[in-house]
C-alpha cells in the first residue's frame, strides 16, 4: 500500500523493490530514470531517484576474495565456487543497505525531493524475505512502499541468460549468475507467502 509523503512534493518517499534475479528490477528503475522528471512526478509520484542496491556490495566481496586468493591469502567472504561462507553475510548486506540510507538521509540537503529505491533479491535457501525484512531499519521501513515483480523461476533463468555480458560481470544491468548457482539460491521464493495478508501491509 503506497503512502504519499505528506508534504508539498507529493512524492513517494521510499520504494522497496524485490524479485528474483533477472526479473526486471533494474530495468524498471532505468526506465523511471529516463522519464521526464515532471511526467515521472505527475504520473507515478516519483521524484529524483536515489538507488540503493546490494549487488555492488556483494560483487565487491567476490573481487576482494579473488585478489586475496591471488595474494596467497584465505578468502574472507566466499569459497572458490562463489558461494557465501556464512549465511549471516546475507544479513550483513541488509545492514549495509541501512547504512547507505542513513548516510543519504544525513548528507542530502533536499531529501524531500527524492524517491529512494531499495533493491534486493532473496531466495529461501538463504532465509528469504522473512529473514531479510526484519533486519531493515525503521528509518528504511517508515512510509515505504513495496513492489514485488512476480516472475517465475523459469523466466528468471531465461532473462539471466539473456542479459549476461561476460565482459561486464560487475554491471548492474548485465551481470549473470551460473545456472546451478541461480537454481540453488533463488529457485525457491517466499515473498507471496510472506505477504499473504490482504490488508496491503506486511507485518
Amino acid at each position: 500500500m503506497a503512502k504519499i509523503r505528506e508534504n508539498h512534493q507529493n512524492i513517494l518517499q521510499k520504494i522497496i523493490i524485490n524479485a528474483r534475479p533477472g526479473a526486471g528490477k533494474s530495468e524498471l528503475i532505468k526506465f523511471l530514470c529516463q522519464l521526464d522528471p515532471e511526467r515521472r512526478k505527475q504520473d507515478f509520484h516519483i521524484g529524483k531517484l536515489h538507488v540503493i542496491d546490494d549487488f555492488p556490495y556483494l560483487w565487491r566481496w567476490f573481487e576482494e576474495d579473488d585478489i586475496l586468493q591471488k595474494m596467497g591469502k584465505p578468502r574472507i567472504f566466499t569459497d572458490k565456487e562463489g558461494y557465501f561462507k556464512h549465511i549471516y553475510l546475507w544479513d550483513l548486506l541488509v545492514h549495509l543497505i541501512n547504512l547507505e540510507y542513513e548516510k543519504f538521509s544525513r548528507d542530502c540537503k533536499n531529501a524531500d525531493e527524492y524517491t529512494v529505491f531499495v533493491e534486493f533479491s532473496r531466495g529461501t535457501q538463504h532465509g528469504g524475505y522473512k529473514r531479510a525484512y526484519p533486519l531493515l531499519s525503521d528509518a528504511v521501513l517508515e512510509n515505504a512502499s513495496i513492489i514485488y515483480m512476480n516472475v517465475s523461476w523459469e523466466e528468471s533463468l531465461r532473462k539471466n541468460h539473456q542479459r549476461f555480458n561476460p565482459e561486464k560481470p560487475d554491471s548492474i544491468l548485465e551481470h549473470g549468475i551460473p545456472d546451478k548457482k541461480l537454481e540453488y539460491m533463488y529457485s525457491g521464493c517466499d515473498f507471496v507467502e510472506f505477504a499473504k495478508d490482504d490488508s496491503g501491509f506486511i507485518s
